[in-house]
């Protein structure tokens, strides 16, 4: 099961570091959340599913970001979780 996010996610620029200070424009993962149409990739992601049945699928932006950050990092499954919490 899918369901489409109707939330505006924040945008990077926006997103406060812990200790102060906030995101960079020329930090990678900002330059790379920039490019990529999410919009029109959820769609498609969202007609992988089924509208009723089964368990709720993770978001497309946590799926599709989870899967960047192992591919770049070139880490583990654990290890990427690790990397998002």
């Amino acid at each position: 099961m899918y369901r489409i996010s109707t939330a505006t996610p924040s945008e990077p620029e926006s997103f406060e570091l812990p200790f102060g200070g906030k995101l960079s424009d020329e930090n990678r993962w900002v330059i790379m959340t920039n490019l990529i149409p999410w919009e029109k990739f959820e769609e498609e992601y969202a007609k992988s599913f089924s509208e009723n049945k089964g368990a709720p699928a993770l978001p497309f932006r946590v799926a599709l970001a989870a899967l960047i950050i192992q591919e770049r990092l070139g880490i583990s499954d654990r290890k990427t979780g690790e990397q998002i919490r």
